[in-house]
């Protein structure tokens, strides 16, 4: 039995486990459950609790000895009796069951609706009698006080068949194209339908007419919901005279007070999965809706949560029993889910012994539902070589990471790293053997890096504890046990220079400050330990005092000045050897490699470039009027106009020389050719 909690809810789970296959003997289930620990320490509620494959729809007769349920394959319907504790019969069908309804306090009068439009009716002893419906049914309700059963699905019609005369009634139109679910209210007979346009057309079954339409379909939309499509109705419930519930195929609940269009509260479930079934828990005045993921119970006046249940597999329904904190769910597997929530009400009558177990089980916690799991985030997954899981029942996604089975993490822990167990074994002597150094005489262990300033952190810290010794003084935290500075004693890139310049004129001010330091500690502990009623002590005068430290200061300013002279002669030192290398070296001539399509020009011309660009603009315009490339005029209206003229490249001017000659050789030719045009010819006159 598994035990989970949200909200400080308890929810057992009694139909976990092991399940033993059917085939095996009684003594070899006997043997099993020796040898197996959780096969001998699972509950079995009721024996033989499942279907060969899945299980579709599940119910509660009224007196509430006997539970009903449907599955396949191959299509059949099992009835379990709760004072047996085990299975009363089963049988099967011809066609998979859409659902089913019993008309009788117990089995004797059930009615299922078959996913090939057969009604199928059946009493005690069996198999009673089949009909069929014109379109494809999707729910039917049953009208006790007329004995109609009014079936809604693939068409606009509602049809009514009337078990006391064995006939077809009229049908009611509706307005509809189809219809999905519908719902008979107790208390005054009120007959509700659900359609795929996302309204709830109510009808009065004494006259056959209808009283009126919700649009669930507008009201579900709400500031917070995200819908793509529209809202079809695919759960409806009636609770007392006056409130029903709707739940829609994008995972919202709507609850009506029938005498407003308006919803009093609009509760989404954030899974956009159709809403399979809503039920009314009144002691505690709340609503549990479910769709194929989880099951939510909230209140029904805030809707706030109270607990909610997510099972390992898709829901296909759920069953509230009657008066006790037991639920039932018709599951996509084999098992069908029994669950235990002492808040919501006690254990039944045939099962009351649950009350005592769950006491003793508060009284002395054991393992809850995640003791067996490992939670893993996806880096370790990456590590371990199983992203490929993502998404299979191997690993529960939970907060930020997943949810796996200890026994397969240690396996595949086991495989990846071999010598896991070497390494902790290793490690843990490591550190027995450190216990026991720790507990010889302890030296000074300089860090790697910095070693000077340790050994002087260690050194004034060490003062310091004696002068807090006596005094009686807290003590300030020292740099080398602070986190914030470890890498300064750790990392070589923060090693102290000495050769660096700024260290070499710091140094001196640093050291004599902390000379000096030293001596005000000791002249204060010297005070100390001298109670004397004189003013000033019987050692050196306040004179004194001050004179020595001015000569402290000039000894110091003295040191700083021999050390920029030494730093100002190395610098002459390094520039005189500079010089020399630069002395030797040989210049070389570089080669520059001119691109295609420019030409080679002067370094002059680049340098009287650059000259230019240095003087005015009054300079340079006056340079360019005298070489002709600048004209200034006066306009008619008074003021300057200045034309430029643009140089020209060397290669345009060759260019505009060849087409000069060109032009003069032609003119040459026109000319010769003229010429000899006009000479008369030699010969013979004309006449």
């Amino acid at each position: 039995m598994q035990v989970s909690s949200l909200n400080e809810v308890k929810i057992y789970s009694l139909s976990c486990g092991k399940s033993l296959p059917e085939w095996l003997s009684d003594r070899k289930k006997r043997a099993l459950q020796k040898k197996n620990v959780d096969v001998r320490r699972r509950i079995e509620l009721i024996q033989d609790f499942e279907m060969p494959t899945v299980c579709t729809t599940i119910k509660v007769s009224k007196d509430g000895q006997y539970i009903l349920a449907t599955g396949t394959y191959k299509p059949r319907v099992r009835c379990y009796d709760t004072y047996q504790l085990s299975l009363k019969f089963e049988r099967c069908l011809d066609s998979e069951v859409v659902t089913f309804e019993i008309l009788s306090d117990d089995y004797s009068k059930i009615v299922f609706l078959h996913n090939d439009r057969y009604i199928e009716f059946h009493s005690q002893s069996g198999f009673y009698y089949k009909t069929r419906i014109p379109k494809f049914g999707r729910d039917f309700s049953y009208h006790y006080p007329s004995c109609d059963l009014y079936f809604v699905g693939a068409s606009s019609e509602v049809y009514r068949l009337n078990l006391e005369q064995g006939r077809y009634l009229n049908p009611l139109q509706t307005d509809a194209a189809e219809n999905n679910v519908c719902d008979i209210n107790a208390v005054h007979g009120l007959f509700a339908t659900g359609t795929i346009e996302g309204r709830v057309e109510c009808w009065d079954p004494r006259v056959r007419k209808r009283v009126g339409v919700l649009d669930c379909a507008l009201n579900s939309v709400t500031a917070d919901s995200e819908i793509n499509s529209l809202p079809t109705i695919s759960a409806l419930k009636f609770n007392g005279a006056l409130s029903m519930a709707v739940g829609t195929s994008t995972g919202q609940v709507l609850l009506y007070d029938l005498r407003s269009d308006k919803p009093l509260l609009v509760k989404d479930h954030q899974y956009g999965l159709p809403i399979k079934s809503v039920h009314f828990q009144d002691s505690l005045d709340l609503v549990l809706s479910a769709d194929s993921r989880i099951v939510k119970m909230w209140n029904k006046d805030s809707g706030k949560i109270f607990t909610s249940l997510e099972p390992e597999h898709d829901l296909n329904d759920v069953c509230l029993y009657p008066s006790s904190g037991m639920l039932l769910t018709a599951n996509e597997s084999p098992k069908m889910g029994i669950y235990y929530i002492p808040v919501l009400g006690p254990a039944p009558r045939w099962c009351s012994f649950l009350d005592n177990l769950t006491e003793e089980l508060e009284e002395n916690p054991e393992s809850t539902v995640y003791d067996d799991y490992k939670f893993v985030t996806k880096k370790d997954l990456e590590n371990l070589g199983l992203t490929h899981l993502i998404g299979s029942p191997f690993l529960r996604a939970y907060m930020h990471g997943f949810f796996m089975d200890i026994r397969l993490y240690h396996k595949v822990k086991l495989m990846v790293n071999p010598f896991a167990y070497e390494e902790y074994r290793k490690e843990k002597i490591r550190q027995k053997i450190e216990e026991t150094r720790a507990q010889r005489v302890q030296l000074k262990k300089l860090p790697k890096v910095n070693k000077e300033l340790a050994l002087k952190l260690i050194e004034e810290e060490e003062e310091k504890q004696k002068s807090t010794l006596k005094k009686k003084v807290k003590s300030l935290p020292n740099i080398l046990t602070d986190d914030r500075f470890k890498v300064m004693f750790e990392n070589p890139d923060f090693q102290v220079d000495e050769d660096s310049e700024e260290f070499r004129l710091l140094n001196p001010l640093v050291s004599r400050i902390s000379e000096k330091r030293k001596k005000q500690l000791r002249l204060l502990e010297q005070q100390e330990l001298k109670d004397e009623e004189e003013e000033e002590p019987e050692g050196k005068p306040s004179d004194a005092e001050s004179s020595e430290s001015s000569d402290d200061e000039k000894g110091w300013v003295e040191e700083v000045r021999k050390q920029r002279r030494l730093l100002q002669q190395e610098e002459r030192v390094k520039r005189q050897e500079q010089l020399k290398e630069d002395q030797q070296t040989v210049l070389k001539p570089q080669f520059y490699e001119i691109k295609a399509g420019e030409e080679f020009r002067s370094f002059k011309e680049s340098a009287t470039k650059q000259r230019l660009m240095n003087k005015t603009l009054e300079d340079r315009l006056k340079l360019e009027a005298k070489h002709g490339t600048l004209n200034v005029s006066d306009t008619t209206v008074g003021s300057k106009q200045l034309t430029f003229t643009l140089k020209r490249s060397e290669q345009q001017k060759k260019q505009q020389e060849a087409e000069k000659l060109h032009r003069q050789e032609r003119k040459k030719l026109r000319r010769s050719a003229s010429h000899l045009r006009s000479r008369p010819r030699r010969g013979r006159p004309f006449h």
